[in-house]
């Protein structure tokens, strides 16, 4: 709760009620599912740019607790993984919120799934109890459809095919070859999954440790875009957000990166980013 309201101020900066502040911190000390029931639960109409808004900070800055231990194990600093994601959590957050806001998008009020009430809001603690599960059992239905949808994808080839198309992307960043097909595993299958094969093949071989952190940072800013992506969109995100402008603001982030630490010695990367 104190964490929520220390973001409140943040949350206005992009464009959101102070209240979104709880869910966000529901994410990064929960996930992604802990920040969709709290903000069902709060009862406060945002509208689809707010909402995709939102999701995309969520998308960038969740479940760290467990995230930021294996990114340490893998071979980066856990502070400096926190702040990495954060901060540019939160420079995603203000900057598509302006261009939403600039061109006048998804300004309306989302429809289809409607927001679960206050008590007060309720004629009796039963009828509101009821709304309340009835809400519940939605969203857990959605998540459920989507994690099915996702298994058929990985079972039927169509997460392998996403695969190959990010293979000469990633040569584009400066990221080295030997650390590709994990990093594209981490962005597709999650930072879980792609960290934990970073451990194994650091334990069994010697890969270079600037290629082990740029790794990590691109997986940090994106990853699980698939699964992930889908379930915002199914609170009302729009893909512009969560999927196209997450991954081309991770690419120019990532770009960037590589090209100025690329100048940097061991030492002062040893210093700020190794673990």
């Amino acid at each position: 709760m104190y964490i929520g309201d220390a973001l409140a101020p943040l949350m206005s900066v992009m464009g959101l009620p102070g209240e979104m502040g709880l869910v966000w911190a529901s994410a990064m000390l929960g996930n992604i599912y802990a920040a969709i029931i709290t903000y069902f639960s709060i009862g406060v109409n945002l509208t689809v740019a707010q909402i995709t808004v939102l999701s995309t900070i969520i998308l960038i800055a969740h479940t760290l607790p467990v995230e930021l231990a294996i990114t340490q194990k893998a071979g980066m600093k856990a502070g400096t993984a926190f702040l990495f994601r954060f901060i540019f959590a939160f420079i995603a957050g203000v900057i598509l919120f302006h261009i939403y806001n600039i061109f006048d998008l998804y300004q309306q009020i989302p429809s289809g799934i409607e927001k679960m009430g206050t008590i007060s809001e309720k004629a009796n603690w039963g009828s509101w109890a009821r709304n309340e599960l009835k809400h519940y059992a939605i969203v857990f239905g959605y998540i459920t459809v989507l994690i099915i949808i996702i298994d058929i994808l990985k079972r039927i080839g169509v997460i392998d095919k996403i695969n190959r198309w990010f293979y000469p992307v990633l040569r584009f960043l400066g990221i080295g070859k030997e650390v590709i097909p994990i990093t594209v595993i981490g962005m597709t299958l999650g930072l879980a999954y792609g960290g934990g094969l970073i451990i194994n093949e650091v334990q069994q071989t010697k890969l270079e440790k600037r290629n082990v952190l740029y790794a990590l940072m691109l997986m940090s800013l994106s990853h699980s875009v698939i699964e992930d992506s889908l379930l915002m969109i199914a609170i009302g995100a729009r893909v512009s957000g969560v999927f196209i402008f997450r991954f081309i603001f991770t690419l120019i982030v990532m770009y960037f990166f590589v090209k100025i630490s690329k100048r940097w010695s061991e030492k002062r990367m040893t210093r700020w980013f190794y673990a």
